[in-house]
């Protein structure tokens, strides 16, 4: 999961070398909490207009995570 959150961050940014995660342990719920580091520059390019492409990010995460029977939630830092 966590390789998947960083190919698709390094292919919209233009300093991949900055993109990191770290992931939370599964909270009382049961939810993982990966979150995004990137470059300051490249913030607008990874959350996108009005938030589509962060939208987006999270929407393809929840979907993979549906797959390996996993709840997990994506904040962008």
């Amino acid at each position: 999961m966590e390789e998947l959150l960083i190919a698709m961050a390094k292919g919209l940014v233009e300093n991949p070398d900055a993109v990191t995660t770290t992931v939370d342990e599964p909270n009382e719920e049961g939810v993982k909490v990966y979150h995004l580091h990137v470059a300051e520059g490249d913030m607008g390019r990874v959350i996108g207009k009005q938030g589509r492409i962060a939208k987006a990010i999270r929407t393809v995460m929840r979907s993979a995570a549906n797959r390996n029977n996993e709840k997990i939630a994506v904040e962008i830092d």
